[in-house]
């Protein structure tokens, strides 16, 4: 089980600030960072660390990281952005 102070962390983490960013990530941090596996919060960690108009321009799908950890992440937040709320 994830400590709740690490997921409060990274709901915090995710308002970045910039309304487009905040409604695509702080969604995801409360419906699906608890269930991510280590490997998956780990690259979420480093996500949090990139700067916004990085964040900005993947999740406009502009472009894409070419860490291939991060675009990992921003793929799994992309298609969870994508889906409708009631099938979240």
């Amino acid at each position: 089980m994830i400590p709740d102070e690490e997921i409060n962390r990274m709901r915090w983490a995710s308002r970045r600030g910039m309304l487009e960013l905040d409604l695509v990530l702080e969604p995801f941090v409360t419906a699906r960072y608890a269930a991510l596996d280590a490997s998956d919060r780990k690259r979420f960690q480093q996500l949090m660390r990139c700067e916004d108009q990085d964040l900005f321009a993947w999740f406009l799908a502009r472009e894409q990281p070419a860490d291939e950890e991060l675009a990992a992440i921003v793929s799994q937040i992309l298609e969870f952005a994508r889906t409708a709320p009631a099938h979240r």
